[in-house]
């Protein structure tokens, strides 16, 4: 659950992605909420982004995951 102190451990300029990421946070045991989705028009999510955010305790295990998952991606284009 969401609660407390919360940290944003990802930035976006459009909605698919933060959404994306906050549940695959959410799969892996990890509570994560988007903010800032202010806009069906997607142009005003240039103005404010949009944030994926965790509690605070859950910041460092976050950060971790989504470091693994960038890293492997790095792998995979590489490969081919």
């Amino acid at each position: 659950m969401i609660d407390g102190e919360l940290k944003t451990v990802a930035r976006f300029r459009e909605p698919l992605g933060a959404r994306i990421l906050a549940g695959m946070l959410n799969e892996n045991g990890i509570p994560a909420a988007v903010f800032g989705e202010n806009s069906s028009y997607t142009s005003l999510n240039y103005i404010d982004e949009i944030e994926v955010k965790v509690n605070e305790d859950d910041y460092d295990e976050a950060m971790k995951l989504i470091h693994a998952v960038q890293s492997a991606n790095l792998e995979e284009d590489t490969e081919e």
